[in-house]
């Protein structure tokens, strides 16, 4: 009964794999694809259950490892500069108290206003100044400098 099931599921196997890479940019399921066609075609000349699984497995494994990093070169997603950068390790004044507890604060760093959390969670106040140490979406990540 499993002898005769197995060729949907192999089918079944590359539909899907072909179906996802499809509604996909990167390479997630292909290799799938390939173990599957190799482990119908294993089915087709007579190959038990466990032998097709088998191809499978090695198929999908060595496609992947020789395809995989030649894909990713290939397909690598350019990191694109916003310039943000340039106000990571910048003296910033705090304009409005920076309280994460409450969400509130905002600084001014090389002359442009930004939304400001602490990275510590204490406290700051306004009038203080800190220095950026990173950029989490839209809000400086900063530490206040103890003058």
């Amino acid at each position: 009964m499993v002898v005769a099931v197995m060729p949907y599921i192999w089918l079944a196997i590359i539909v899907l794999a072909v179906l996802l890479e499809m509604g996909t940019t990167q390479l997630i399921s292909i290799w799938f694809a390939a173990g599957s066609v190799g482990a119908l075609i294993a089915y087709l000349v007579g190959a038990s259950t466990l032998v097709q699984i088998c191809v499978f497995v090695l198929i999908t494994g060595i496609t992947l490892a020789f395809t995989r990093p030649f894909a990713q070169r290939a397909l690598g997603v350019k990191k694109t500069s916003t310039n943000a950068d340039r106000y990571i390790g910048k003296v910033a004044v705090v304009t409005v108290e920076i309280n994460n507890t409450l969400g509130t604060g905002q600084v001014n760093v090389l002359g442009s206003i930004w939304t400001a959390r602490s990275s510590d969670g204490s406290v700051i106040p306004v009038g203080a100044h800190a220095v950026v140490e990173s950029i989490d979406g839209v809000k400086l990540i900063v530490r206040k400098i103890n003058d």
